[in-house]
This record gives structure tokens, sequence and C-alpha cells, in this order.
């Protein structure tokens, strides 16, 4: 095999040897080097917020008059590039690296430096035409610009959550309205319990999805406070007194979002606690997923030998070994993803409690958890409505026939009978098999007609004494 060729770059530890077509440098080759540790990278909306950063502080900067117009238009442009989908292989360091982000950063930096030397005319490398350090990081570190990037790029990926949400809503809604006639049984402790509509069990999930969406879009508003310009340690060392605001202004550009500078650039620092409050609607959002999607493969067990009240779509044959076999897979699937955001949400919140003094070094866990669980869930969640909660189908004839055998319905029975006599009857209808309005005619000395009066399925679906 021949050897991938190399050119020789300098950071402040000396040389480093880098492949001779990567746009990164010597610190990224270092990182590639220290972190051999899972082959995962960087997610695509951290880069792009990253490079924005770096896109709006050489506009900043150069509206200042610290940045030269030339190297500013050069280092805009690399990072358009970027943005259009071009060099993304160029984004090379492992999510598991140093603290806080020192290497992701640095890893953009020498990408969009050594880019803009090459649209300048020069050579990768080249720091004396544009310095990644001094150019493209001017005025910044990666203390700020990590934690501002996690914040736009959760600010991007969370609103198509909350709307697959909201949509998997729309769909239940639509299904309770339809479904809003058939009566069928309640189940409490997964045994009898009274009648219920299948349209108000169904009306539960839209509501708990709604509740969902909304807790996602509450964590929003925070973490459009952003800490950029607090360079270090929040102090603003070595930014512009004017950086600062110009900085939120034109990220709000680029972002088209309404930013807004924090007010305390410490706290900005030094708490990941809006990510975990992102992090914890998600969590919740995915334990109603388990039950919502837990509650289809149930309702829809079978054909023979289970519930079979609903009616899933078949996707996939179900079984190599059992012919016509058809399995809920997407519900399985929605409940595979709702466990990893479960479990992503347990690393972000231990990270968040990682911070030490001025910093959370935690950082490029909390960016990769957080931009990884908003796309899952975002993409399982509109998979699932797409492929399974639209195409689902009632069957009105199997839910009528538990609306009418559950014992529960005896419940009906306590305020004229009493609760002990309807308990009786109950026992009866399990040890005989015999129906609770046939026992209350023949035990609860109720007329047939009064007993199917009271006993009414659907009107015990409402509020008020039999």
């Amino acid at each position: 095999m021949a050897k991938r060729r190399t050119r020789v770059e300098k950071d402040t530890m000396g040389t480093m040897e880098v492949p001779a077509d990567a746009l990164y440098g010597a610190q990224t080759a270092r990182a590639v080097e220290n972190f051999p540790i899972s082959g995962l990278r960087a997610h695509p909306a951290f880069v792009d917020s990253t490079v924005r950063v770096k896109l709006a502080a050489a506009r900043v900067n150069a509206g200042l008059g610290l940045l030269p117009r030339r190297k500013a238009r050069a280092i805009e442009a690399a990072a358009k590039e970027v943005l259009a989908g071009h060099h993304r292989d160029q984004f090379v360091v492992d999510v598991y690296q140093a603290g806080a982000g020192t290497s992701h950063n640095m890893n953009v930096n020498e990408v969009l430096a050594n880019r803009a030397c090459e649209l300048l005319g020069g050579k990768r490398g080249d720091r004396g035409l544009v310095d990644p350090n001094d150019d493209v990081n001017m005025a910044q570190s990666t203390n700020d610009v990590v934690p501002t990037a996690m914040r736009l790029a959760a600010l991007e990926l969370a609103p198509p959550a909350a709307e697959s949400l909201e949509a998997l809503a729309a769909t239940f809604e639509a299904k309770a309205r339809a479904w809003d006639g058939i009566v069928k049984s309640g189940r409490t402790h997964l045994m009898d319990a009274t009648p219920i509509r299948l349209g108000q069990e169904v009306s539960a999930w839209a509501a708990a999805l709604r509740g969902a969406a909304l807790r996602i879009r509450h964590a929003l508003p925070e973490l459009a406070a952003l800490g950029i310009g607090g360079t270090a340690v929040g102090t603003g060392l070595n930014a512009d007194r004017r950086y600062r605001k110009r900085m939120v202004a034109e990220l709000s550009r680029l972002a088209d979002a309404p930013l807004q500078p924090s007010r305390n650039l410490f706290y900005s620092m030094q708490s990941l606690a809006p990510f975990a409050a992102l992090s914890g609607a998600l969590r919740v959002a995915a334990l109603e997923l388990l039950r919502i999607g837990g509650d289809v493969r149930l309702l829809g067990s079978g054909p023979n030998t289970g519930l079979g009240e609903l009616r899933l779509p078949p996707v996939q044959p179900g079984s190599s070994i059992m012919p016509g076999k058809v399995n809920p897979s997407l519900a399985e699937m929605l409940a595979m993803v709702s466990y990893q955001v479960v479990g992503l949400d347990a690393a972000v919140a231990a990270a968040a409690a990682a911070g030490q003094l001025e910093l959370n070094v935690m950082m490029p866990l909390v960016a990769f958890d957080l931009c990884h669980a908003l796309s899952i869930l975002a993409r399982a969640v509109r998979a699932f409505d797409l492929g399974c909660a639209r195409g689902l189908e009632a069957d009105e004839e199997r839910c009528r026939f538990y609306a009418e055998r559950t014992v529960s319905l005896a419940t009906a029975l306590a305020p004229r009978l009493g609760y002990a006599a309807a308990a009786e009857i109950v026992k009866d209808s399990v040890r005989t098999g015999r129906s609770i309005v046939d026992l209350a005619a023949a035990r609860g000395g109720l007329r047939p007609a009064e007993a199917r009066r009271i006993l009414d399925a659907r009107k015990l679906t409402e509020p008020g004494r039999a």
C-alpha cells in the first residue's frame, strides 16, 4: 500500500505531519492521534453553528477595523463553502476529546484558515497569510464559542422535534374524532375496567404529545441568550467592547433567530442548565412516547390471540421463520429511540453537574448527546406518524365485544345495589361466565330492561350515575 502523502505544519508544540490533502492542520492532527475513541464525529448542526460563529466574528472584527478586510472576506467565503455542504469530511475530531471542545474549535479554525489561504492564492498552512488562532479565532475562546455554537445548534434542531410531536398529536386528534363512537373496555392494571370510548382513550395520547412539544418550546428562550464575547472566563478579555453586541446581532441574522446577549456572561460560561432543561424536556417526551407506543402495541396485539382492538398497517415481514407474521415494527423502533433519548439525557444531566468554577469542560459530550437526541427523536416520531399512526384502524366489533363483557360494568350497579352486592355479581360472572347484565337481573332484583339500561356501556362513558 502506498504511503499517504503528508505535509508538515507547526503549532505551539512543534511540528506535526498532516495529510497533504487535509484542510485541517497540526492541532487537529494531534487530536486525531490523541483521541481514537469512538469514530463518532461532531453533529453536523454543531459544526454548522461553530462555522457561523467564525463567519460572524470575521465580519464583526473587520467592521471594527481589527481584521483586514481581505482576510475577513476569505474567511467568510470559506465558511460559506462549509455551510453549503463542502469540506464536511474535514471535521475529524472524535466526539470524546479534550475538555471544553478546544480540539473541535481548532478543527474549525484550521479548516477555515487553510481554505482561506487557498482562496487568497496561498498554500495550506501559511499562517502568515491567514492564521487559525490570530485571525479566525480573533476575540474568541473555546469557552465562549462552544456554548454559543451549542445554543445555535439546539435552537435549530429543537423546533423540528416539537413539530413532529405536534404532527403526531394532530394525527391522534383526528383518530379520536373518528373513533368517538366506538365503545370498548377500559383497562387498569391491565385488568377489566369500566367502559371508555376509543376516541377518549386516544385523545389522551394527543394531549400528552401536545404537552411534550410545549415543554420543548418552553426550554428554548433561555438558549437564545448568548455568552459570546466572554472569551476565556467571562470577562471579555481580548475582545473589543463593541464586539459582543455586534456578534449577537450578526448571529441573529445568520441563524434567523431572535438572539440576545446573556445578562451574565459568567453564568453562560459556567452553567449548562439551559441544555439540561431542554434535554429533560426530551426525556419527558420520550417517556410519553414509550407509554403511547406501548399502548399501540398492546391494542394491536394479535391478530387472534391478543387484544386486537387496533389494526396496525403492515410495513415489513415480521419473522424469518413464521410465514405471514407481521410485527408492530415502527412502534418498536419508537421505543428503541425513546430509550436512547432517556439514556442520553442521563449523560447530559451528569455532565451538566460536572462544571467547575468558571467552566464546564464536558461540553463536547453535551453538544453531541443533545444534538443526537433532538435529531433521532424528530425522525423517529415522524416515521411512526407517517408509517403507523396515520394508518391505524379500529376493530369496532372487537371493541364492542370487550365493552359488553368487562366485569367492571358492575361498577354502575354499586349506587343501586351497594358495593358488596355488586362485587358478588362480579365474582359470579368470573366463576360462571354469565354476563353482568344477566346476573344483575337474576341476583340484583332488577328487571332485565332496567339492568340493560343501567349497564348500557355507551352511557357509562359519560359522567354521572347510571
